[in-house]
């Protein structure tokens, strides 16, 4: 099939395999090894021997913001509102009033409607002004609220765990949350990096093997279904990205002596490549990125990465076939299946040591 066809993305699924919880302890998730065709399965807690010393992991020190609200109509109805980020702009703002926003059910929305938003036990605790839709359920709400931003959303907000996943518990909660997150502004995780524990932090380091952050602000736009039949008809949503110097300094000098930059997730991955294929090269700063990855893309920085498994005819799935190749991924999710492996944000992951040729840009 044509790779640049959506449908070649495509593949099913059981549901059985949707992870509703994760493993229980985070390292636990099995892990699959893919070396050009071969795959090995392995623990996560097996990632230092996996590696090389002198390897570089970057990972995303995004925190996930309590970003979905409740609310009721003057009827009494009920409205969900996920929080996206400022209108206007892709970066995180807590002093910012007017935000973009998912409204559900959106065909009960009408522009200029007040509704209250809702705690515990419907505990009155702001209000939102819809002053925009645009399709699709994506709208616009002025917040007015008295707390601080922040605690606002600690008291009304509750994490927007991903529609597949149907336990809100308040341990999922907490561990749709890496343990190192740190800078607020995601309304999704990433989540190949909720594997990590501080013990597996400690053998790494212990194996001489590096770690660097950075931040991207996980957007709704990532993980939102294609749209149209070709790959060149969907249209990215811009996220912002924070790469501090210190971080550029660990890759150039990974790179300078022959070593492996290893994104952990499809995030850093946008991040990096968007960073250095947009300023011409990798550099710090605070930027957006709206880089759609397909195959024929050529990969300027990272050279392994570990993801977790992909929804079919998402952006993400489509990132990974053009890194290692679509029919190699296709058939490790084809094995995987069989394997019984776990899919999804709370599910198994995977660690790519070797891209396709045309990712490295051999024709």
């Amino acid at each position: 099939m044509d790779e640049r066809l959506v449908a070649a993305y495509d593949y099913e699924l059981p549901a059985s395999l949707i992870a509703q919880a994760p493993a229980a302890r985070r390292d636990d998730a099995r892990l699959m090894v893919l070396r050009g065709w071969s795959e090995e399965d392995r623990c996560f807690a097996d990632l230092p021997d996996l590696l090389n010393p002198g390897d570089l992991l970057v990972l995303n020190e995004t925190r996930v913001i309590a970003a979905r609200l409740h609310a009721r109509r003057e009827s009494g109805g009920k409205i969900e509102i996920l929080l996206l980020h400022p209108a206007g702009s892709a970066r995180y703002d807590p002093q910012e009033r007017l935000w973009s926003a998912l409204l559900r059910p959106a065909k009960r929305v009408r522009v200029g409607e007040h509704v209250r938003v809702v705690g515990d036990e419907d505990e009155v605790l702001g209000e939102a002004v819809v002053t925009a839709m645009h399709g699709a359920g994506i709208g616009e709400v002025r917040l007015q609220i008295h707390d601080d931003f922040e605690v606002f959303l600690a008291r009304a907000g509750r994490l927007a765990l991903p529609p597949y996943i149907h336990n809100d518990s308040d341990e999922a909660q907490e561990r749709y949350q890496t343990i190192f997150a740190r800078v607020p502004g995601s309304v999704a995780a990433p989540t190949a990096a909720l594997h990590f524990t501080s013990e597996l932090f400690t053998r790494l380091a212990e194996r001489g093997i590096a770690t660097a952050k950075l931040t991207l602000d996980v957007g709704l736009g990532t993980f939102r279904p294609m749209q149209g039949e070709h790959l060149d008809e969907h249209e990215m949503h811009a996220e912002h990205y924070t790469i501090e110097a210190e971080t550029v300094r660990q890759i150039l000098d990974t790179r300078a002596a022959g070593r492996r930059v290893i994104a952990v997730g499809t995030t850093v991955v946008r991040a990096l490549e968007g960073n250095a294929r947009e300023r011409g090269a990798l550099c710090s700063g605070e930027f957006t990125t709206s880089l759609f990855i397909t195959p024929g893309y050529e990969f300027h920085v990272v050279d392994a990465m570990i993801t977790n498994f992909h929804l079919p005819r998402s952006t993400l799935l489509v990132l990974v076939s053009a890194f290692a190749g679509r029919d190699r991924i296709l058939r490790a999710y084809e094995e995987a299946m069989g394997r019984g492996y776990r899919f999804y944000s709370f599910g198994d992951a995977m660690l790519i040591l070797s891209r396709s040729d045309r990712a490295r840009g051999v024709a």
